[in-house]
This record gives C-alpha cells, structure tokens and sequence, in this order.
C-alpha cells in the first residue's frame, strides 16, 4: 500500500512540474524585467526579428506615429514587422527607463541612423504574462 501512495504521489509531482514548465514554455518572456522586454523591442524594431512578437505586445497594444499621425493596433503593427522580419536597420540603438514602478514603465528608445534620429516613447504594464508593451509612439528628429 506505502509503495502504491508513494507511486501515485510521484506521478502527481511529475505531471504537476510537467505542468508548470509547459506553461512558463509557452511565454519565454513570462520572467523577464522591464529592461530585457525593452531590449526585446529594440531586437525585433532593429533586427527584423519577430519570434517573440506574440509574447512581447499586449492584447491592447497600439502604435501612433506622430511624424503621419498613423495609428495601428496589435495585429496591424505585428503583420507589418512581419512584412519586415529579417529587415535590419543600420543604426545604434539605445534606451533609457524614464520612470517605473511594479506596475507600470515608460522608456524612450533611440535608434540613430545616419541622417535623423528615430525615438520610440514605450509603455510598458505588469500582467500575468510579465511585462508587455502596451504602447508605443514614434517621433523622428533630423
């Protein structure tokens, strides 16, 4: 009888650790820090890359470009960088965290090319997902 407890208590713990590693496989960006999803951005914005575009915008994300006060939401903005996966841009990227809390952040990203500048404003929410970018709006500076 202890050996049969003791079988199904272990296949309870396996299917439980199996369970919870399926879902922190599911988002790979589930643990990361405000720093690391900006990082993200700046990948998938410079890089052409968009395999993580899924985990990285809210379900609620809009982008606004101020420069032709074009406004796209989530599955709009995410068909264009997939138009562009693989698309790098010659430029140096860089960002700073303007204010955050354990809720919210708000960063500016800069990507200097060789004749302007383009800045991103982010916001940035804390969910059960981890940090997602909930909106983005894009300036440029010549």
């Amino acid at each position: 009888m202890k050996k049969s407890i003791a079988t199904i208590a272990a296949a309870i713990i396996m299917i439980t650790s199996f369970s919870a590693f399926a879902d922190n496989k599911g988002n790979p960006l589930i643990a990361f820090k405000s720093a690391e999803i900006i990082d993200t951005y700046i990948e998938v914005a410079t890089l052409g890359s968009v395999e993580m575009n899924k985990f990285l915008f809210a379900d609620d994300f809009q982008y606004q470009n101020v420069a032709n006060s074009g406004t796209f939401n989530k599955k709009e903005y995410t068909k264009f960088l997939e138009k562009n996966k693989g698309l790098q841009y010659d430029c140096e990227a860089s960002y700073e965290i303007l204010d955050e809390n354990a809720q919210a952040c708000l960063a500016k990203t800069t990507m200097k090319f060789k004749n302007f500048t383009r800045i991103d404003y982010l916001t940035l929410n804390q969910t059960e997902e981890g940090w997602k970018v909930s909106k983005i709006v894009t300036s440029y500076q010549e």
